[in-house]
């Protein structure tokens, strides 16, 4: 029974999103989502690298939230839940608030994610920004 709950602990990122955001993959989203900034940005600017990535990557999505379930810390803080508020509200902030960032939460409210460059940040960021929350929390 202990095993299971060390691995629920560790259960940090969820392969519905995962899949949900692969629909959006082609920009790249499910590949930030996971911690992959580099690669998320190169689909991001090449479509999915024209599509066969994107593709491939329909295959990818376990081994990737493995990985990521292993390399980020789970705690109070909900990596689906930031990243559904950064993906589809990220210009309002909210999924800074959210993290109890109030005060960069409410200057991306009206500025709209400080001119998009700070949701850009939070988007090759974010799992770090929730795993260095979740740890101080422990």
């Amino acid at each position: 029974m202990n095993g299971y709950r060390d691995a629920m602990q560790r259960d940090t990122h969820s392969k519905v999103l995962g899949y949900l955001l692969w629909i959006l993959g082609f920009l790249g989203a499910h590949r930030f989502y996971y911690g992959k900034p580099v690669t998320g940005t190169i689909w991001f600017f090449t479509l999915g690298l024209f599509g066969i990535g994107w593709l491939i990557d329909l295959f990818l999505i376990p081994s990737m939230d493995r990985e990521a379930d292993l390399r980020f810390t789970a705690g109070d803080t909900d990596y689906s839940v930031a990243w559904i508020l950064l993906t589809f509200l990220g210009i309002f902030g909210i999924h800074r608030m959210y993290m109890g960032k109030w005060i960069t939460g409410i200057l991306y409210l009206f500025t709209g994610g400080f001119f998009m460059i700070g949701v850009l940040y939070d988007f090759w960021t974010l799992n770090d920004q929730i795993s260095i929350k979740n740890a101080e929390r422990r």
